[in-house]
């Protein structure tokens, strides 16, 4: 099964997340932050990253337009998940390179459904 590198600076939220993508098969490392990431992303190489929007330093949608500009992790999917919940927030998501994008508060089947969508 893949590896998720879920991004949130919400203990509750990454503890959510995490159960979810666990209980559905999948290996889970936290960041709670986008710094934090991009190092992880260097030593782990996870399939695909889930990342909240709003975080001290870097945001959500920073971290995912630094992934995508980078050769070496420009075709990691990225799911931005997040409160921000208008069309524009979402469109903005994509406009940054994100691959799917899903709403908080999600269900499990939701946020599964989105990491089974990008994960190859």
């Amino acid at each position: 099964m893949s590896t998720v590198l879920v991004v949130e600076d919400t203990a509750s939220e990454m503890e959510l997340i995490t159960t979810y993508l666990q209980a559905s098969g999948y290996t889970v490392i936290g960041a709670n932050n986008a710094q934090d990431a991009l190092s992880k992303v260097d030593l782990y190489k996870p399939d695909v990253v889930v990342t909240d929007v709003v975080m001290p330093g870097m945001s959500g949608f920073e971290l995912c337009r630094s992934l995508k500009k980078n050769p070496e992790t420009e075709k990691l999917p990225v799911i931005v998940c997040s409160s921000k919940n208008q069309e524009i927030d979402r469109l903005w998501a994509m406009k940054q390179g994100a691959d799917a994008y899903v709403t908080k508060p999600f269900k499990q089947e939701d946020l599964v459904k989105a990491v089974r969508s990008v994960d190859s």
